[in-house]
């Protein structure tokens, strides 16, 4: 008797469970999912420049490395550029036997290479006009960026989002629909930016030595910076 209450019992139980189970009709969130994307193109403001130097002959003497390097230091220095700004990228000739050699050796030439950090490309061709021609082997721009860049890339990231969310609206209205706060916001890329390498001039030395007024006006290479993401809103 007792068992076959508690069957009962058990069988009312899981009844009106299903019961519950199938009156519970929630009803689904009404959400719409956009993407939304924005870029910008900056100019680099900071250009680091690598400036490599070598000893030659002048008819039966020898310009010396340290003279060429006195001359680029001042007119760097004339330009504008920081004592800090003006450093050696690397030596030749300057170590081990090699050093020896060059005592020894009175053909042995040497070079050096220097790193300069400028803010504005067309100081380039007035230091590199102040120095001697021969002793210029070659110029290349070894790398740049922006000194605002998180700033900026914090920018695109907002602009993105409220792209997004203009997106999600133009295209709630066009179902006679409106757009509520956001469910979720997920970066597609995070900090993407085009840091394509310039043209290297690894030019000779009288072409990159030319005077400014001999040279074209060339606006640097910008740098683009984008963001996607990706946003679901609520549909009031």
């Amino acid at each position: 008797m007792k068992k076959g209450l508690l069957a009962l019992l058990a069988i009312l139980t899981i009844n009106t469970m299903s019961w519950a189970q199938s009156n519970d009709k929630t009803p689904p969130v009404k959400k719409i999912s956009v993407t939304g994307s924005a870029e910008s193109e900056i100019t680099p403001d900071i250009i680091y420049f690598d400036i490599t130097l070598h000893e030659y002959k002048n008819r039966n003497s020898k310009v010396d490395i340290s003279t060429l390097e006195k001359q680029l230091q001042k007119a760097a220095l004339d330009a504008g550029v920081r004592s800090s700004d003006f450093t050696i990228a690397n030596v030749y000739g300057f170590n081990g036997d090699q050093w020896w050699k060059k005592k020894k050796d009175p053909d042995f030439m040497a070079r050096k290479t220097y790193r300069l950090k400028l803010s504005k490309l067309d100081k380039i061709n007035e230091i590199l006009a102040a120095v001697d021609d021969e002793g210029i082997e070659s110029v290349s721009i070894s790398s740049y960026e922006y000194s605002k860049m998180e700033s900026l890339r914090k920018e695109v990231k907002e602009k993105a989002i409220q792209a997004a969310k203009t997106k999600a609206a133009y295209l709630a209205a066009a179902i006679d629909e409106q757009i509520g706060g956001a469910l979720e916001i997920q970066e597609l890329n995070t900090d993407n930016y085009s840091d394509v390498r310039p043209v290297m001039y690894n030019t000779m030395v009288r072409a990159a030595a030319a005077p400014a007024a001999d040279m074209p006006s060339i606006d640097f290479k910008t740098i683009k910076v984008r963001a996607e993401v990706n946003a679901t809103f609520f549909i009031k």
